[in-house]
């Protein structure tokens, strides 16, 4: 099976986003008391989500214009 890099790369930015969802959903529930957790779980969480979005964002951009930054070619 030959999968083009540019739509690995879409599945990762897809990955990422869902990671996202769920981190943040993990960050709302910790925040609300239903999940155990505490003030610093939940900065590292949210700059977790951070890192998660723009990753997902640069690699759907860059695959939406068929630039391959996996490989670097």
């Amino acid at each position: 099976m030959n999968i083009p890099i540019i739509n690995i790369q879409a599945l990762v930015a897809l990955l990422f986003f869902l990671a996202a969802l769920f981190v943040g959903r993990a960050v709302v529930k910790i925040y609300a008391g239903v999940l155990p957790g505490f003030s610093g779980m939940v900065f590292y969480l949210r700059v977790l989500l951070g890192f998660l979005l723009a990753g997902a964002i640069f690699l759907a951009y860059y695959s939406f214009i068929g630039v391959d930054v996996i490989s670097g070619n």
